[in-house]
């Protein structure tokens, strides 16, 4: 959830300056941009990536802390509740071994982390929600330790007058419940790509993002169970939704321009649109004075942009000489089912927004931004079962679409990028293998259920040991 501060109660004078700063800052960068003065370096790419930690019951245990103080890893840091941490490796060109040596990276990575977990009588588990959570786990005392967390919780819950998230979610089976704070958010544990593109291009692989959302969410489903019920694909997309319930500002009633959101429209020229629109519908929630950094280091604009959860996000970044650049945070995708499966969903992702970012015409005169939101959320509740509306103005099921259609494409994308032609066909063919088969983390999931029982612990222990296995979800039995 972004950058630590250390105050969580502020006064009217506090919104007052930050929203100055912010101003500030935003005009700047929009004069940075005007003056080419951001990076324009090729196609970099990153990833975070969310983790559970579990007994060996499979369920969940709040020992983040010590494992994080075990490991003194700048790259491994704490996420909302003392249950989940966040991994991070080191962004790389997308060219050449770069998927391999992500996959090697992460693999290291987790290795690691796995082991010194094993230290507190733990162990750790990637899938989008924990299927042997429950409600009454997220409470404020599992919260991490953090400031920012606290400061969030609380300005949530004044914006909402004390009001309890109330969570309902229709799909296989029917959730209503309210929670009195925003703790539901830990129950949603993701794998966030990071593409850095040149400034000018920024708009064009932004609105590719936005356009393969619903491809990227119904091939990497991974969250179908919360606290025992059977309900969407992607269950972490309603969830969070939800869980962090608050509009945005002005337009309170337009779900575009709530804290989570898929967003109001393409962007027309430039990133830059984007920042605007949080400085004009979003009120600040931590309004924290940060004056000390200059503002072309755009600490408030950094600061209140961590607080706008977009499923596909805009960031600012800065190389080492200081020199500011612009990426895109696709957030769509859960965490796992295994290393290699997540390695297969990055390179389709990066292969897909290479290739629709080039697209004539745009993106955005081949699919109206309301069907492409449209596509999302059948996505996310029906996986590779949807049916969506593709550029061709032609109704598609996903599963048809992703194998014939946009494989080729993601392909092209990668080629074009000049990545290892062994490694771009091992990794898609892993998401070509999950597409044939059907059989995402969701639907190996529902099958084990429907095979053994209702046995959520059992569930969980079955997932981990075949997780463990290295093995892509296709080739996992139930």
């Amino acid at each position: 959830m972004g950058q630590d501060i250390s105050q969580s109660t502020f006064t009217r004078q506090d919104f007052r300056r930050f929203r100055t700063r912010l101003r500030q800052e935003t005009a700047w960068l929009a004069e940075a941009l005007r003056g080419a003065q951001c990076e324009t370096a090729g196609s970099i790419g990153g990833f975070e990536i969310e983790a559970w930690l579990v007994d060996r019951q499979g369920r969940p245990t709040p020992c983040n802390e010590p494992v994080l103080e075990r490991l003194a890893d700048p790259l491994v840091v704490p996420e909302l509740s003392m249950f989940n941490i966040e991994l991070n490796t080191p962004p790389l060109p997308l060219n050449g071994a770069a998927l391999r040596r992500m996959h090697a990276n992460l693999a290291d990575l987790w290795q690691r982390c796995q082991q010194v977990a094993t230290e507190f009588d733990a162990a750790m588990v990637l899938i989008g929600s924990l299927p042997s959570l429950l409600d009454r786990d997220l409470t404020i005392e599992h919260m991490s330790g953090r400031e920012r967390y606290r400061a969030i919780n609380e300005q949530i819950l004044l914006r909402r007058r004390g009001q309890p998230m109330e969570l309902s979610i229709y799909g296989q089976e029917t959730l209503r419940l309210s929670h009195p704070d925003v703790m539901l958010e830990a129950a949603t544990t993701s794998f966030q790509t990071h593409l850095q593109v040149a400034g000018h291009q920024t708009a064009a692989f932004f609105n590719a993002a936005l356009a393969i959302a619903a491809p990227m969410v119904a091939i990497t489903a991974n969250s179908p169970l919360l606290f025992g019920k059977v309900l969407w694909e992607e269950t972490r997309i309603p969830l969070f939704e939800q869980g962090v319930a608050l509009a945005g500002g002005w337009r309170s009633n337009d779900p575009s321009y709530r804290r989570v959101t898929f967003g109001s429209g393409y962007a027309r020229h430039s990133l830059l649109e984007l920042f605007d629109e949080n400085r004009i519908h979003y009120p600040p929630l931590l309004p924290v004075d940060l004056s000390a950094e200059p503002v072309e280091r755009l600490p408030h604009l950094r600061l209140h942009n961590g607080t706008i959860w977009r499923w596909n996000r805009p960031l600012v970044g800065f190389a080492a000489d200081g020199t500011p650049h612009l990426r895109i945070e696709h957030r769509v995708m859960p965490a796992g089912p295994s290393i290699v499966d997540t390695i297969a969903n990055a390179a389709l992702y990066y292969g897909l927004a290479h290739e629709l970012a080039l697209a004539q015409p745009p993106i955005a005169a081949q699919l109206d931004f309301s069907q492409c939101r449209a596509n999302f959320y059948a996505a996310a509740r029906d996986g590779l079962r949807a049916e969506v509306i593709w550029l061709n103005g032609q109704r598609r099921p996903m599963r048809h679409l992703l194998l014939e259609e946009l494989l080729p494409l993601a392909q092209c994308g990668l080629q074009r990028l000049e990545l290892d032609a062994g490694d771009v066909a091992d990794y898609l063919g892993i998401i070509a293998a999950r597409a044939a088969s059907g059989r995402t983390g969701a639907r190996w999931q529902q099958r084990f259920l429907e095979r053994n029982g209702r046995d959520l612990n059992a569930l969980t222990l079955a997932y981990m040991e075949w997780q463990q296995s290295g093995r892509p979800v296709h080739e996992w039995a139930s």
